[in-house]
């Protein structure tokens, strides 16, 4: 699956093996670039994911309208 159209949870976890794969010293060094870059791109992936969530989760529904929840969380 491409990363594009992976989880956040798949992506996270990924990005988690990158991680254990590169702290345990183990990797050529070629490969460890190879990994970095990819745990990058992962990287990435889940700050896109975050950020979209983000978006759907302070707005909220009034009056028909999309208003900032953030302004109106005192309001009932």
């Amino acid at each position: 699956m491409s990363k594009e159209k992976q989880s956040f949870e798949a992506s996270l976890k990924e990005l988690e093996q990158i991680v254990k794969a590169l702290e345990s010293g183990d990797l050529p060094l070629e490969e460890a670039v190879k990994k970095y870059e990819e745990g990058i791109k992962f990287s990435q992936h889940c700050q896109n994911l975050l950020k979209e969530a983000e978006s759907v989760l302070t707005k909220m529904m009034k009056n028909g309208e999309e208003t900032d929840f953030e302004l109106n969380n005192n309001e009932e």
